[in-house]
Parts: structure tokens; sequence; C-alpha cells
């Protein structure tokens, strides 16, 4: 994985340095175009492919049980708040979230 940053790196490099032309830019662009067609890397994005396929369900459940955890340690943190309505600060924090637009008086 490693070679393959370098060699995108070196390879977004040579286009933005290159000042020898169209030519280059051509040359490199059929080099991706003859790697993307080969055999061997098809394979290996079908492989990729396939295990994000698998890993997808248990990193949802990963994620979904870390979201509970979270939730029920703030909730618990909210509820030891000096006795305030947790349902009501809840709701606030909420709408605080959803309420993107400019905070205060414009100019």
């Amino acid at each position: 994985m490693k070679r393959m940053l370098i060699l995108g790196a070196g390879a977004v490099g040579f286009l933005l340095g290159s000042r020898a032309g169209r030519q280059p830019y051509e040359q490199f662009m059929r080099t991706i175009g003859q790697l993307k067609d080969d055999p061997r890397v098809q394979e290996k994005a079908h492989q990729g492919a396939q295990l994000v396929r698998e890993q997808a369900p248990v990193v949802a459940d990963k994620v979904a049980g870390a979201a509970r955890s979270a939730t029920d340690k703030v909730t618990s943190t909210v509820s030891g708040s000096g006795g305030s309505d947790t349902d009501e600060l809840i709701e606030e924090a909420v709408q605080y979230q959803k309420d993107t637009g400019p905070k205060g008086p414009l100019p």
C-alpha cells in the first residue's frame, strides 16, 4: 500500500511538474489505461470489493454499538446534571445541531 502511495505521488508530481508538453501526459494516461485493464489489477479490485461487502455488516455493528455507548454515556451525564429535564436538554441539543444558520444579528 505504501508503495502505491509513493507511485501515485510520483505520478501526480510528474504531471504537475512536466513542461514537455502533451506527450508525457498522453503517455502517462496510456500507461494508466493499460494498468487499469490488466487482469491482475482487475482481480485485486474484485477481491477488495468482495472484502468490503463481507466486512460491511461487521463494521456497521461496531459503529452502532459505539453510537449506543456514546448515547448512554451522554444520557447518563445529562441525567446527573442537577435535576434538569433530560428530554428537554436532549431536544435542545438536537435542535442546535440541526440549526446551521448564522447565530445572532446580521450586520
